[in-house]
């Protein structure tokens, strides 16, 4: 599987700058209470924010934009834009006429 960048650059610096401020902050942490997991975990999940920001890829967006490719009909040669157009006569007039 080809893994191609779905984050922007702005994005991707805001990742790996929020990740190494949440990594620094969870390894002092550790350094205190070392017999804490939680901060082992925060630590993790920073790591996975700044390769995120690295690699402009998140497999999150990757997912969402997947599913929303899967919901749309295949066939697109079928434009029928008024389809939907009693529906929402329909509600404007519930909502008009209580």
């Amino acid at each position: 599987m080809m893994v191609k960048p779905n984050i922007g650059l702005v994005n991707a610096l805001v990742r790996i700058t929020f990740g190494f401020t949440i990594l620094a902050w969870a390894t002092a942490k550790m350094v205190k209470r070392p017999w804490r997991n939680s901060y082992f975990w925060v630590a993790l999940m920073a790591g996975m924010k700044i390769a995120e920001g690295i690699t402009r890829f998140c497999p999150l967006t990757a997912l969402f934009e997947r599913y929303q490719e899967n919901l749309l009909p295949n066939d697109t040669t079928n434009n029928n834009d008024n389809a939907s157009e009693p529906l929402v006569q329909e509600i404007a007039n519930s909502i008009t006429n209580p």
